[in-house]
Parts: C-alpha cells; sequence; structure tokens
C-alpha cells in the first residue's frame, strides 16, 4: 500500500455536502491517509422528487446538494477523523476569510486545498443563444473568484508544505450545451497554470483534475447507456478514481510535478 505522507497534514476541501461526490469521497480518502479534515459547502436548492431520490437520477443529485453533511459526518467519526465542517459561501471574501480562521484556530495549520466546489444552470439558459447575464454571474462567481478567493487565502498563510488541486472538467475546452461552465472550468485550468509559476518560489505545487463522466449520483440508468460507449474504457469514472488522483497530487511522491491538468476521464474527451 502507498504511503502518500499525509498523515498529520491538513486538507481543506470544498463542494463536500454531496455523500456520492468527489469532494465528499475526497475528505474521506484524506480521513483514511490519516489527514485532518476540514469540509466546506453549501447548500444549493434545487426542485427533487423525494420519490426518486432512491437512484441515480437528477432527484437524487439535486437533493443532495440541498442537503448538509451529516452522512459524510458519520462516515468520518466512524473512523476517528479529526475533521471540522463550515457551511460557507466561497463567492464572499469576508466568508472566505472566516473559513481560513475557523480552520486555522481549530488545526493551526492548512496545508492541501482542493477547490472542488462549483456550480451550473440546469434550466437550459447555458448556450449563446439564451446565456443571461445572471448566469454567467452566479457560474464565475463560484467556479472562478470563490477558487481564487480560497487560493490567495491558502497562499497568505502557507506553511512549509504546500499542495492546491482544483477540479475541472475533461470537456472544459470544448464544452458547447453549457459554454459558461466550461469556460469557468477552462479558466480554472488557466489559473492552476499561472498560479503554479507564481508560488512554486514557496515549494507549493498547483495542478488540477479533470474529471470524465462521473457517477455522482446524477447519472441515471438511460444516460449510463448513452455515455458508456463514448468512454473508450467502457465504464463511468467513480469518485474514488478522482479521489485518489487527488491523494497523489497532494502527497510526497508529486513534489515536482505542479502546472498539470490531469484527466480523469477513461480516455473520453482527449
Amino acid at each position: 500500500m502507498v504511503d502518500y505522507g499525509l498523515k498529520d497534514r491538513v486538507a481543506l476541501i470544498t463542494g463536500t455536502n454531496n455523500p456520492q461526490g468527489i469532494g465528499a469521497t475526497t475528505a474521506l480518502a484524506f480521513a483514511r491517509e490519516g489527514a485532518k479534515v476540514a469540509l466546506v459547502y453549501k447548500r444549493v436548492f434545487r426542485p427533487f422528487d423525494k420519490t426518486k431520490t432512491d437512484e441515480n437520477g437528477a432527484d437524487r443529485y439535486y437533493a443532495a446538494n440541498a442537503g448538509d453533511t451529516d452522512i459524510v459526518e458519520s462516515k468520518l467519526k466512524e473512523m476517528n477523523a479529526d475533521y471540522i465542517v463550515l457551511e460557507s459561501d466561497i463567492s464572499d471574501e469576508n466568508a472566505v476569510k472566516a473559513i481560513y480562521s475557523a480552520v486555522l484556530k481549530r488545526f493551526g495549520q492548512i496545508d492541501i486545498l482542493v477547490n472542488n466546489a462549483a456550480v451550473d444552470d440546469e434550466n437550459g439558459f447555458d448556450t449563446i443563444e439564451k446565456i443571461t447575464p445572471k448566469v454567467i454571474d452566479e457560474t464565475f462567481a463560484v467556479n472562478v473568484r470563490g477558487s481564487i478567493l480560497m487560493t490567495r487565502e491558502f497562499i497568505n498563510h502557507r506553511g512549509d508544505f504546500g499542495r492546491i488541486v482544483n477540479i475541472s472538467t475533461d470537456a472544459s475546452q470544448i464544452f458547447a450545451g453549457q459554454i459558461t461552465y466550461g469556460a469557468s472550468k477552462a479558466t480554472l485550468e488557466a489559473l492552476t497554470r499561472s498560479i503554479a509559476l507564481e508560488v512554486a518560489k514557496y515549494g507549493i505545487t498547483v495542478n488540477c483534475v479533470a474529471p470524465g463522466p462521473t457517477q455522482t449520483g446524477w447519472i441515471d440508468a438511460d444516460f449510463e447507456k448513452e455515455v458508456i460507449p463514448i468512454i473508450p474504457m467502457g465504464k463511468l469514472i467513480q469518485p474514488d478514481d478522482i479521489a485518489e488522483t487527488i491523494l497523489f497530487l497532494a502527497s510526497e511522491q508529486a513534489r515536482m510535478l505542479t502546472g498539470q491538468v490531469v484527466k480523469v476521464s477513461g480516455g473520453h474527451a482527449l
């Protein structure tokens, strides 16, 4: 078994309230490695049918994102993990500063930042013919501004070890049908490279993971049949696949790996 050298490191992860999500899975993976974890989340309320939340699909996904971190916390407690949970809005500068104050007060340091939180538009207004200023502003507020603010505070409170991992999407460069969401993620990839150069002098690495179609609860059986044929490896990506990649990028072994965008997509969108 690989020793990632993460014992007693402090990992701050955003977007953690979906039990099947990348953020929650990553938090559990860090805890498994002996790291202390800080979970940040914001409830996103969208209409859903409670009778359909027992199977994968939009209703389960929307219900999860409208909820809290109770399920994730119960798993962390079973692991005897050292953790803190904060419900907050990373698009707000003062909220970001408060997040860091709370985590530093609890743990005294922050070694790893995972910028996982993201929003998109589910109403079909993210095309060039239908796009609205509201969709543009709300998408970039979280996916770009929030990630930048979280990163700035991480750098300003840096210690002797630093790993930043941003979460993009494998289709960021060409995302017809979700142009603002795709553009926000492409921006995050550009920021990854630029910030990596700025902070290399501190020994901090900055990398990006770009997942392909990942089963975080939103892919129903019908859509699964449609999407699997366009994934060369023939199966959906799982949150664990992303979490394990993040662990490596945060590890001692990845100390000279920076400014990279790693597609974890089974060959999709290469």
